[in-house]
């Protein structure tokens, strides 16, 4: 319910929940298009025993594991508003690439931007 401004900075938080161990694993966090991400090398990052490449595109930034154990794991990236408006953020998938029928998605929210006072 509260409004964002233009300018403001906000963290994007993806707990994700694995029931068993994976392998090549990708993870789409979809993002609303007042919404730029502040983070735009693509990279290998190391967090919490986990190895991951992240890598952020025009809609989208996106996780690939090799391997993913199970367990909860917690994913957090900056990003900047950028216009006003009321906006349709995406949701976010995931999906075992070599079993495409282990997969799931967040549900979508809607964004609301205020000009500045």
């Amino acid at each position: 319910g509260d409004k964002l401004r233009v300018g403001d900075k906000i963290k994007v938080r993806i707990e994700l929940r694995v029931d068993r161990d994976m392998e090549y694993v990708h993870m789409k966090d979809m993002r609303a298009s007042s919404l730029e991400p502040a983070n735009v090398l693509s990279g290998y990052k190391w967090q919490d025993g986990l190895g991951y490449y992240e890598t952020t595109r025009d809609a989208s930034t996106n996780f690939f594991f090799s391997y993913l154990r199970k367990g909860t794991y917690v994913f957090e990236y900056p990003l900047f508003v950028t216009h006003t408006g009321d906006f349709s953020n995406g949701i976010t998938t995931i999906q075992c690439m070599y079993a495409p029928e282990f997969t799931s998605h967040s549900e979508g929210i809607r964004i609301s931007v205020a000009d500045k006072p």
